[in-house]
């Protein structure tokens, strides 16, 4: 019964675009600022949760990468849709302030919980099969609380007469938003785009947008199932020779009747991805609205080996770590010696060079995959996505930790656009800033298992899968043990019963040698006598 009072506390909704929100009276006042159905004030205003203001978006300027302005509705994100947001205040969080911000629980918010995603190769079996069971249930059921936009803001009309908004599933939604915040920019008229443009990916944002990402993502996982203790795994693929996690147990071996499908044996043979078709939305001028397009592709080691001849070391991982800064030169795909160009997979991991025709670190593994994972956009429709960008993430902590940056660090202008520090994450609501998570995983209530020290890693990825298989048998020991101890006590039962008899019967033939009828002894210390048990 306190399912239900869980929920509550930890919100109802993360993203774009919340439900109280897609409908023409939001789209005309611009304004989105629900009501917090613990107290019936907008933002939880009566309960100090928050209040309802006016978004200030950041006006530094960005790089000469994308020339445009206002044409695309990620611009300024989100005054597009909203001027008026909730800002919550303290640990509170959510778009209605009805929740608690990341690593923080409780009807106050005051509890502060680390919990830690481990490596799923150390997973138990059942723990597996529990987190393929969540993505699948995820994939078939409605979110209840979150809709996609099916047109631009433009289209819906001046004062949002024409709400265009639709339904989709809770693993879809994720696959949407990596859509929307990395598709090319409508210039107007079909086939009429802009290619370079990305608030995600190629600069500065990339690793703390997809943090947030992945946080959600979490959380929304824990809504949906009821398990809050729930952390996405990671699959720790260094020195890697294949796909270690395509297997018919874990996400899908290679179908034997196509090697570009999954198995039959695995649930996500059965899966439709969506967003998978650029080039189509591009020459309609229309978003995907998350149709189905056909089966997940996958069939890694076939992709093109010019452009990835391995897939990244231990040696790379370690030299990109130890690379000092984070952004350099123009802050995109060609910079040099940047640590997150490197890791993203722009630049080499052995010289820090930028290289062209390439692909290294990051993208390394979507191209290995050699299917949906392959494309930009369509990338997240594989839940291999996932476990790989867990352990992109678990890579930017590590350099945290070892550089401990300022967030002077990051850049505050002149990066590609969306990626400078005061801009909002696409198509993040309640709103994000980039530079707000250039920092550790300790502040957003997670750790990885690799990274702790010694002992607690014993724990987390050898002791804790011992103890949870034998969590699982536990029953099964148990009837052992109790029909194990019905055995022994009939067996001593048996036997105390045949040594009697057979005390008995030396007693008779005694009697009949000597004579007597009587026993010699007429106590009952006669059989507790050591001195003639000793005799006898």
């Amino acid at each position: 019964r306190f399912l239900p009072l869980l929920i509550k506390l930890l919100g109802t909704c993360f993203c774009q675009f919340p439900r109280p929100c897609a409908n023409t009276e939001s789209l005309r006042t611009k304004e989105c600022c629900p009501v917090w159905d613990g107290d019936g004030s907008a933002c939880g205003a009566l309960s100090g949760r928050g209040f309802c203001t006016e978004v200030l978006v950041s006006d530094e300027p960005h790089g000469p990468q994308y020339p445009h302005s206002g044409i695309d509705d990620r611009e300024r994100w989100p005054l597009a849709f909203y001027n008026r947001t909730c800002r919550c205040v303290g640990n509170y969080g959510g778009f209605d302030c009805g929740e608690c911000r990341f690593g923080y629980w409780g009807a106050n918010c005051a509890e502060y919980r680390e919990s830690v995603r481990r490596n799923i190769l150390t997973l138990s079996a059942a723990d597996q099969q529990k987190f393929i069971s969540y993505l699948n249930l995820a994939k078939n059921t409605i979110s209840p609380d979150y809709v996609i936009a099916t047109a631009t803001r433009a289209e819906m009309g001046e004062n949002g007469e024409n709400p265009m908004f639709s339904d989709i599933n809770s693993y879809d939604l994720f696959v949407w938003m990596h859509y929307y915040v990395s598709r090319d920019a409508f210039l107007g008229g079909p086939g009429n785009v802009w290619t370079d443009i990305d608030f995600a990916h190629e600069s500065a944002a990339f690793l703390p947008w997809h943090r947030v990402y992945l946080l959600h993502w979490e959380n929304e996982i824990r809504k949906l199932t009821g398990d809050f203790n729930f952390t996405i795994p990671y699959w720790d693929w260094r020195d890697a020779q294949t796909c270690q996690v395509c297997t018919d147990a874990l996400m899908g071996g290679r179908s034997p009747f196509n090697p570009n499908l999954i198995s039959p044996a695995s649930v996500f043979s059965s899966w439709k991805v969506i967003c998978t078709q650029p080039e189509d939305y591009n020459n309609r001028e229309a978003l995907c609205n998350a149709t189905g397009e056909g089966p997940l592709l996958r069939n890694p080691g076939n992709h093109d080996t010019s452009r990835v001849q391995r897939l990244p070391t231990s040696a790379d991982v370690d030299f990109t770590v130890g690379l000092r800064e984070y952004e350099t030169g123009a802050m995109d795909r060609f910079a040099n010696m940047s640590f997150r160009n490197v890791l993203e997979g722009f630049a080499s991991p052995i010289t820090g060079m930028a290289v062209q025709g390439q692909s290294t670190m990051h993208n390394a593994l979507h191209v290995f995959m050699n299917g949906s994972m392959s494309s930009v956009q369509g990338s997240a429709n594989d839940p291999i996505f996932l476990l790989h960008h867990a352990f992109i993430d678990s890579i930017f902590e590590r350099w945290l930790r070892t550089h401990q940056p300022t967030r002077a660090f990051y850049p505050f202008t002149d990066a590609p656009i969306g990626h400078n520090d005061g801009y909002y994450m696409v198509p993040f609501l309640p709103l994000y800033r980039n530079g707000d998570y250039f920092l550790s995983t300790k502040s957003m209530g997670y750790e990885y298992a690799y990274l702790l020290d010694p002992g607690q890693r014993f724990v987390q990825e050898i002791l804790t899968p011992y103890l949870q298989q034998a969590q699982e048998i536990w029953p099964w020991l148990l009837g052992a043990g109790i029909i194990g101890a019905l055995i022994a006590a009939i067996t001593a039962v048996v036997a105390v019963v045949a040594r009697k008899k057979w005390r008995r019967n030396q007693r008779r033939k005694r009697t009949s040698i000597f004579g007597e009828r009587q026993p010699l002894l007429q106590s009952s210390s006669e059989e507790g006598s050591a001195s003639y048990q000793t005799t006898l």
